[in-house]
């Protein structure tokens, strides 16, 4: 054999189709099992609300909607909590104009109700909720009220937040937004689906601070007044 003469190479053009189905076949595994995740999702959030029947230390309250605020207030004017977080709160509403608005007394709102203005995002809601609790020694049970499409990432967030707490879900049904027509109408499909990859992400996020050993924190002091508010 001369020089000049080439090596024949050899080729596994077996070995390359192999690789292609199975990477085709991992694809379609991942694409079903995420969408039966999103069906699993969607038709697990509360279609209608419930009485919930339960003693609280505290009952907190996701902005994003009056009735959850609602919700939350006659929940601590009923004695089934000592105090209310109102978490997220933005500063242009006045907190006399909310103590007015509120099923609950004057007295009731100057003693027992936070509102925590620190927060930017749910995960924000989560650490504002957990220095609430410790700067008012509270140990849980806590009582969360948010929408019935937040609540499964509320409750994500705020299990990574206060681990040893016991959360009690109390998820609002808007009258706006039937999670019941997520296979029928676009925008609450849309809508469903936007909360459900940001319930993954939540998911993810807060596996991997567990395993790494960080924690969430907000960039600033958490405190809480009675000045401003946002529905």
């Amino acid at each position: 054999m001369t020089s000049e003469e080439k090596i024949p190479q050899t080729r596994n053009p077996g070995a390359a189709h192999v690789l292609t189905l199975a990477g085709l076949c991992f694809c379609a595994f991942a694409a079903s099992a995420f969408i039966a995740g999103f069906i699993g999702f969607a038709s697990s959030l509360e279609r209608a609300e419930t009485t919930l029947i339960v003693q609280a230390e505290g009952v907190v309250a996701f902005t994003g909607g009056s009735d959850r605020v609602l919700e939350a207030a006659e929940l601590l004017a009923r004695g089934q909590a000592r105090r209310l977080l109102i978490t997220g709160v933005n500063r242009a509403t006045h907190g006399a104009d909310l103590a007015r608005l509120l099923p609950v007394s004057k007295d009731l709102f100057d003693c027992c109700v936070d509102l925590g203005y620190r927060a930017m995002d749910t995960a924000g809601n989560a650490v504002e909720t957990r220095e609430w609790a410790k700067s008012h020694g509270i140990v849980g049970p806590l009582i969360i009220v948010t929408s019935n499409y937040h609540m499964p990432r509320a409750l994500v967030e705020l299990s990574a937040a206060l681990p040893r707490f016991t959360l009690y879900p109390f998820p609002v049904v808007s009258e706006h937004v039937n999670v019941g027509e997520w296979s029928s109408d676009t925008r609450v499909l849309h809508l469903v689906a936007r909360e459900y990859l940001k319930y993954l992400r939540a998911i993810a996020r807060t596996k991997w601070e567990r395993l790494t050993g960080q924690s969430a924190a907000l960039p600033f002091p958490v405190a809480t007044e009675k000045r401003h508010f946002l529905f």
